[in-house]
């Protein structure tokens, strides 16, 4: 597929989590503790809240309320009508490293992954533990042995897949009625897990780096290859039927638009947190597809 990427908005640090709602297009910038929004050409650039704690994951609930990941605390944030931000979850006692995206569903249930061990300081890789936030609150553990879950979207049939980006794979879970996640498989394959528990050594290692996810109206997986400088298009099975260079690194995407044509993806130099945090450098491109989002 062949695809002309322009940069909608930039001037920002490091963008990640793009959901399409309302007409506009919902993200974060990390080290600018920022929720923002904008419309479909990058004008009317909105904030739509602050959090200290640098957000991440978006989710609404079934009554319009945002919920907001916020890392460095483990929590879930959710803003009320009139703008304050209240404790939605506190995951500080479950997650075993900064909390990271997050799928809500209609029921208004978050399913919140989480890093797993320090990143930024260095540490080794360890698997961890994905936690559904139901919407009073109610912290549950719902699925473990995760490497760095990531992007995560739901299904229209009720399926939750979560890119593990240190596990060189897409995971699929069924959601059962009660919220709880079974029939657990992988629902592509891009290689084995890396054998070196060392970051910069385990990232060779990958054939996908994924990291943030979208799904098409054809049941196609978008993911931000983050060290790959591309994106690519995954169906069930593995294959990479479609890719896109848009010259730049990339970390999450979305589809959105007036048609859901338009593919939205979050660029910057690296990922590296002091650098990111001293720059703003990071951009938020786009470029048409032929597949519409959901």
């Amino acid at each position: 597929m062949a695809a002309k990427f322009s940069t909608v908005a930039d001037g920002f640090h490091f963008l990640e989590a793009p959901r399409w709602r309302d007409g506009r297009l919902w993200f974060v910038d990390f080290y600018g503790h920022q929720v923002l929004s904008m419309t479909e050409d990058g004008s009317d650039l909105r904030q739509e809240a602050q959090v200290p704690h640098q957000p991440s994951g978006l989710g609404w609930l079934p009554d319009g309320r945002l919920l907001v990941v916020s890392m460095r605390d483990r929590k879930v944030l959710r803003r009320e009508p009139d703008g304050t931000l209240s404790v939605h979850a506190d995951l500080s006692r479950y997650a075993t490293g900064h909390a990271n995206d997050m799928a809500v569903d209609d029921r208004g249930r978050a399913y919140v992954g989480n890093f797993g061990f320090d990143l930024m300081a260095g540490e080794p890789l360890r698997p961890t533990a994905l936690h559904r936030v139901d919407p009073d609150g109610t912290v549950t553990q719902v699925a473990d042995d995760l490497w760095f879950p990531n992007g995560s979207v739901l299904t229209d049939d009720g399926v939750l897949l979560v890119v593990e980006t240190f596990g060189n794979r897409v995971t699929a879970f069924t959601v059962s009625d009660d919220g709880a996640l079974t029939d657990r498989r992988v629902w592509a394959e891009f290689g084995p897990l890396p054998t070196d528990r060392q970051v910069e050594a385990a990232l060779t290692q990958l054939r996908v780096a994924g990291d943030g996810a979208c799904l098409d109206a054809a049941g196609g997986l978008w993911i931000a290859d983050a060290t790959g400088d591309r994106l690519v298009r995954v169906v069930e099975g593995g294959t990479i039927t479609d890719e896109l260079t848009p010259g730049s690194a990339v970390y999450a995407c979305a589809l959105g638009g007036a048609d859901r044509r338009t593919l939205f993806a979050c660029a910057a130099p690296d990922f590296h947190q002091e650098a990111r945090a001293a720059a703003r450098q990071a951009r938020m491109l786009a470029a048409r597809v032929t597949v519409p989002g959901r």
